[in-house]
């Protein structure tokens, strides 16, 4: 799920089998999983996962990916100890078991893994990075603190309201051109509330005949149409970070 306004079925796609670099932490009253990264420059980055949760290989993966570019990262287990929705779940379900995983109230766990960072990882400068349910927590997230210097929504968005374009700070939105969880529609249209109402910098990037998920659900051995789209998202995430953390 990446749409407040539309919720509907996300395919786990390819669920690599992956190990990681980094390990789990108890943080406040919620788990998570740490990377330290091979240099120590004082910047993390806090990845948030989709609703297959926080111990998905994939999520973890591009943390780790994140960390190997000079950003201790950390991946939250934003449900608090729910249960991540099961692949094989029934999805006339899902409305239900969204309600009490709201993309848009996680400020608690927010506010102790900030505390984290700049404690025990002693981070200055910090930067957040979302897929699918995570997307739409980057967007929440990068409206309300000011600390986050830069944040990219990985196929999430709000549903429309004219309190949801007023970003804090720069923040690069990903969407997939044939997702059928955010239609282009949608993406149209936040594209012009932000043209009108944001005064920070941001962008924008659809990538052509691509899927929700496409960015880190799909293997590295992924097909030869694929793959240049998926390096280049990747690419551009990093990017960003690199250029505003």
């Amino acid at each position: 799920m990446a749409n407040e306004a539309r919720p509907c079925p996300c395919d786990i796609g390819h669920r690599i089998e992956y190990g990681g670099l980094g390990h789990e932490v108890q943080v406040e009253h919620i788990k998570a999983y740490l990377t330290k990264s091979p240099v120590d420059a004082g910047k993390a980055v806090i990845v948030i996962q989709d609703i297959f949760g926080w111990q998905l290989p994939n999520t973890r993966y591009m943390a780790d990916m994140i960390a190997g570019n000079g950003y201790t990262t950390i991946v939250p287990d934003f449900f608090v100890g729910q249960e991540p929705w099961h692949p094989s779940g029934d999805w006339s379900t899902f409305p239900e078991w969204l309600k009490t995983r709201d993309a848009r109230r996680i400020d608690k766990e927010v506010d102790a893994v900030l505390k984290y960072l700049k404690q025990r990882c002693h981070a200055k400068k910090i930067g957040v990075v979302g897929f699918c349910w995570g997307g739409v927590a980057v967007h929440h997230v990068m409206m309300k603190y000011p600390e986050f210097r830069a944040g990219v929504s990985v196929y999430g968005i709000i549903k429309d309201s004219e309190d949801v374009y007023n970003l804090k700070n720069p923040t690069l939105f990903i969407f997939a051109e044939n997702d059928a969880v955010i239609p282009l529609e949608q993406v149209s249209l936040l594209t012009q509330k932000l043209k009108e109402n944001c005064k920070v910098e941001y962008q924008i990037k659809t990538f052509s005949g691509q899927t929700h998920g496409f960015v880190h659900r799909k293997r590295e051995d992924c097909s030869p149409e694929d793959k240049p789209y998926v390096d280049e998202a990747r690419r551009s995430l990093l990017e960003w970070l690199n250029k505003y953390v």
